[in-house]
């Protein structure tokens, strides 16, 4: 069995093409997927910074084939986009390196933002989702387990999360550089998802008193403005709401932006000399880029935060090279069960040829020999005892071998010796 990963993300791709490939329910294509012959299991993580697929398969060139053609037609076509669009801004990866990177993206150190919480909810659901429509096996559920055990190591040995980061606080920390203060602004939130719950824990820890949330949904609106002592509003209340804020933070679904142009140029008419600061975490984007061209409007999207992010990058740069090496401890000790894991149908195939050659000779032997029903058992069990002590030294090598890089040569040898070919039939064995 191999795992192949092919995605993109905030490094492979501008905003504008990752939006265009965001899965919102990822069950039909996956169940698309492992119906081909090509793959076995597969998971979808489509986030605001990435959309990957990672697959496990018995045939890595024809998965390959595959997964370029699914993002080519049943993600691109939608959009107009050809294979052609896609293939410079993606990236693959094979088996330990495609194990390596399902960890790193799990323990947020390939996050936009290093260290924040939100990944980690974001592949649990992906893998949840991945179970619940028959995509995703054993050998899926045992890499994700693994993440998750990854990411709570590098939480926790690391300083990493001892700040919670994330593309909330990051935008926060940009409006402070519009407004120095930010305990008398009025907020506005758009959305009510968990991005907004996050931006609305920081926004109280500054001490903002006036939070706005507008939501499609009323009650999920009222949820969250309840818990953080805000107000809640629909979205037909937009207008309204657009001449009082201060900052806007928007993170809500949807095909077209939320927030126009000529919208926010309308609000702005009614504040003269008042400046609007939007922060747009859509995907696909609920801002039109052109607000950027209004005086007194200072637009950020989700590629101007990474830059932020990135000139932070430095001071974090250690506790994120102890996370790494956490990472590719926990990488060598899942690639050691999954070489493992190969060494079962040798080691099947060892004792299903070695008792083919036991129960011939002892049938031909007895036979021969006039024995009663107390002597036959008594050869019979004489005989298992012979072969299983036989087979214990080798059969414990070959475990402890193939959990080490080196071990499918223990294996292939094996199956060379004891001439173990799958279309053998053991009986024939001399």
């Amino acid at each position: 069995m191999r795992i192949l990963l092919l995605g993109m993300n905030h490094r492979s791709a501008p905003l504008e093409l990752r939006e265009q490939l965001a899965v919102e329910d990822p069950a039909p294509p996956l169940q698309k997927l492992v119906a081909s012959e090509d793959i076995d299991e597969a998971a979808l993580l489509s986030t605001c910074n990435r959309v990957e697929v990672v697959v496990v398969t018995r045939g890595l060139e024809a998965a390959r084939m595959r997964l370029h053609s699914f993002f080519a037609r049943d993600l691109g076509e939608r959009q107009g986009l050809s294979l052609r669009d896609l293939e410079p801004h993606l990236y693959e990866h094979v088996d330990g390196d495609a194990m390596r990177h399902v960890l790193r993206v799990a323990s947020s150190l390939d996050s936009m933002v290093v260290g924040e919480p939100q990944i980690l909810g974001q592949t649990k659901e992906a893998y949840r989702r991945a179970v619940e429509c028959g995509a995703a096996g054993p050998l899926l559920g045992r890499l994700f387990q693994h993440a998750f055990v990854t990411a709570k190591r590098v939480r926790t040995e690391t300083r990493l999360a001892e700040r919670p980061v994330s593309v909330a606080r990051v935008a926060l920390d940009l409006a402070h550089q519009i407004f120095e203060d930010l305990a008398d602004k009025r907020a506005l939130l758009i959305g009510a998802g968990e991005m907004i719950e996050t931006a609305l824990d920081f926004l109280r820890r500054e001490g903002l008193e006036s939070i706005r949330v507008a939501n499609r949904t009323p009650e999920r609106a009222a949820e969250l403005a309840t818990r953080f002592g805000a107000s809640a509003h629909g979205l037909e209340e937009l207008p309204a709401l657009l001449r009082e804020a201060d900052v806007v933070l928007s993170s809500i679904g949807g095909e077209h932006p939320i927030l126009t142009e000529a919208r926010v140029a309308e609000a702005l008419r009614t504040r003269p000399g008042r400046p609007i600061f939007v922060i747009d975490i859509g995907v696909p984007r609920n801002a039109e880029p052109t607000i950027d061209r209004l005086d007194n409007a200072y637009l950020y999207d989700l590629d101007d935060l990474g830059s932020v992010a990135r000139d932070n990058a430095e001071q974090r740069h250690r506790e994120t090279a102890q996370g790494e090496a956490i990472v590719e401890e926990e990488r060598q000790r899942f690639d050691g069960w999954l070489s493992a894991l190969r060494a079962v149908p040798t080691i099947r195939h060892l004792r299903e040829r070695v008792e083919a050659i036991r129960a011939r000779e002892l049938e031909s032997a007895l036979r021969r020999l006039r024995l009663g029903e107390r002597e036959r058992g008594e050869v019979e069990q004489l005989t298992r005892s012979i072969v299983n002590k036989i087979l214990h030294a080798p059969v414990s090598r070959l475990r402890r071998e193939a959990e080490r890089e080196e071990g499918m040569a223990y294996l292939e040898a094996a199956r060379v010796l004891f001439d173990l070919d799958e279309d053998a039939d053991p009986s024939d064995a001399e």
